[in-house]
């Protein structure tokens, strides 16, 4: 099979319903020495014996640029494996400017501590694990957001299994709602421009227009990339200005960079939309220790990393993984509930728009009747109606 079986997603969503708190494993940088795996599963592990057939005992993380505790990407894969492996799993950490090399040696360093089986995180793995693959035979790679062309093998190794998101159904989503809610002046603060991010702010900007040939309502749109995963003095300072000039609402779309534009909105009574995890409680907190006077997360753009990351290391376990190995397991709606808007009360914060018109549009994406474009080219810029006018800031 090429796809988390729906069982398994059950069995696991709710222990991705938030991120936890970062406990229990090892972790390293890309220039810091690792600490060596002690336990007697991951010795075994590293004198090859991660072979088909064999049982789970010590999962590494090579995260993506950004920090282990980003409330998004990072930090949801971290969970998926500290949830399933306990004390037995270790991260690492790339610099900022790391190269295919620096990820190279975060492979072989998660190897020599004991990984019998590697998850990597984000497609700048893609060369690396080309690499790694055919270096290590006997180690199992979970590539999240990692594609065969990211790889650049003629098809997926026998080792590796890809998960890849329909980013652009989940930002569809949230374009749709928050236009649909009456805010026309909206913004798009992506991170890095990597494909799922690309995908995110591509199915944004469809879901604005289609709410706004709904409503007649016209949208402006201002959308820009960081060109990191972080939030810094400059960022913030942007993004002050397009809350003061008028907007009312960010997709802040790409790990940490989302602290740039939360701190520029709380200063006008702005709103942001998170992305990956439901980040609501991230405003909730706030309110509570008197950070903040109003939650300013309306909603989130959430794919489902935590349950995918469970799933695929159950799979192993369950001894399946010759049936998702050298596959890309690519998932959205037509599969199930693995991108989407979170719907619990205390995470719906928008005004009018209402979870009942929420499912209604989700599941016409899911039938198909709605077809969402998946462009990842940054060079593609989405065909919008009158009523939306993006300027893409430089």
């Amino acid at each position: 099979m090429n796809m988390i079986s729906r069982r398994k997603f059950m069995a696991v969503a709710g222990a991705a319903a938030a991120v936890s708190v970062l406990t229990a494993c090892g972790s390293s940088s890309s220039t810091a020495s690792s600490t060596a795996a002690s336990s007697s599963t991951a010795s075994s592990a590293a004198s090859g014996e991660a072979a088909e057939g064999t049982a789970v005992s010590y999962v590494a993380l090579c995260c993506d640029t950004g920090t282990i505790d980003d409330e998004s990407f990072n930090q949801a894969c971290w969970t998926a494996v500290q949830n399933y492996m306990g004390d037995n799993c270790q991260y690492y950490i790339p610099e900022a400017d790391a190269s295919d090399e620096d990820r190279e040696t975060m492979i072989r360093q998660a190897v020599n501590d004991g990984a019998d089986t590697v998850v990597c995180v984000g497609y700048l793995y893609g060369a690396s694990l080309a690499w790694a693959a055919e270096q290590y035979p006997d180690t199992r790679f979970i590539a999240i957001d990692v594609t065969q062309a990211d790889i650049g093998t003629d098809t997926i190794p026998a080792n590796c299994y890809c998960i890849t998101f329909k980013e652009e159904q989940a930002g569809y989503l949230a374009g749709y709602a928050i236009a649909k809610d009456g805010f026309t002046k909206l913004g798009f603060l992506g991170g890095m421009a990597v494909p799922a991010v690309i995908r995110y702010g591509y199915g944004y900007i469809q879901g604005i227009d289609a709410a706004a040939q709904e409503t007649g309502n016209a949208v402006e749109v201002n959308y820009y990339y960081g060109g990191q995963f972080y939030g810094d003095a400059n960022i913030t300072s942007r993004m002050e200005g397009w809350y003061t000039s008028g907007t009312e609402v960010v997709f802040a779309c790409g790990g940490g960079i989302y602290t740039s534009a939360l701190e520029a909105a709380i200063k006008s009574n702005g709103y942001v939309i998170g992305v990956d995890v439901d980040q609501n409680y991230i405003g909730a907190n706030g309110v509570a220790d008197g950070t903040y006077s109003y939650n300013p997360f309306i909603t989130s753009a959430m794919k489902q990393l935590t349950v995918a990351v469970e799933s695929a290391l159950g799979d192993i376990d369950d001894g399946e993984w010759t049936t998702i190995a050298a596959t890309n397991g690519n998932f959205g709606l037509e599969e199930g509930d693995y991108v989407g808007l979170p719907t619990a009360e205390d995470s719906w914060n928008f005004r009018t728009f209402t979870v009942e018109e929420y499912e209604a549009v989700k599941a016409k994406i899911a039938s198909g009747e709605i077809v969402v474009d998946n462009s990842s080219e940054d060079s593609v810029k989405p065909t919008t109606s009158d009523l939306v006018k993006v300027t893409y800031v430089q």
